[in-house]
């Protein structure tokens, strides 16, 4: 495991009870049926990438799609097996070890943001080899520019910031061909919504 992500996963390790309540509530709906509107199969095989204490696996899991989990943080991975019956994998999004033209669809809500700048288009490429042909990917990404580590009384986390613009262009080095893309929290001005969502998906026959 890289230092940025040793120092962000033991932040996250720390607060894993006070994150599973503080998230387990929001609404990302709207995220998870763009998803399932692009994946080539309905219900179908779907990764949720950096599924922390395994809500969406819960509510993917429930619409009748075969869902795997992955995390780095072991107190995740704990809770979302315990609550969503489902396989979680314990790994970091910079040594993926992923199986190839698997998936119909990656759910990356709120995930990526961890990644380096540097290091996105590799890990893009990762993902997109795990896909079957025509299948999809929603990445949530927190809006702006820059990268570090984000201070927190319990450690830090890295965090990488992104726009439309500054992250399309390393979907498509990955090989993706992206759809179409919104910003959240819905129905506020897009000055003020904070984060941007890119739905995406492998070329191919399907």
């Amino acid at each position: 495991m890289e230092e940025r992500e040793r120092i962000t996963v033991a932040e996250y390790q720390l607060t894993a009870d006070s994150f599973r309540v503080g998230t387990w509530d929001h609404d990302v709906s709207q995220n998870r049926s763009a998803l399932v509107a692009a994946m080539p199969r309905n219900p179908g095989k779907i990764l949720d990438l950096g599924c922390g204490p395994g809500r969406d696996l819960v509510a993917f899991s429930q619409e009748g799609h075969e869902v795997v989990g992955l995390d780095a943080t072991p107190a995740f991975v704990e809770y979302a097996r315990q609550v969503s019956g489902c396989e979680v994998w314990q790994q970091t999004f910079l040594s993926l070890d992923l199986p190839p033209d698997t998936f119909d669809g990656i759910f990356a809500n709120a995930s990526l943001i961890h990644v380096p700048g540097d290091r996105m288009v590799g890990v893009l490429s990762d993902l997109d080899r795990s896909l079957v042909p025509g299948g999809a990917i929603v990445l949530s990404m927190a809006r702006g520019t820059g990268e570090g580590f984000s201070s927190r009384p319990t450690g830090d986390r890295y965090v990488s910031l992104w726009e439309y613009e500054t992250l399309a262009p390393c979907l498509e080095e990955a090989g993706f061909e992206i759809l179409h893309h919104y910003y959240r929290p819905p129905g506020l001005p897009c000055c003020a919504q904070s984060w941007v969502v890119l739905v995406a998906r492998k070329p191919g026959n399907f």
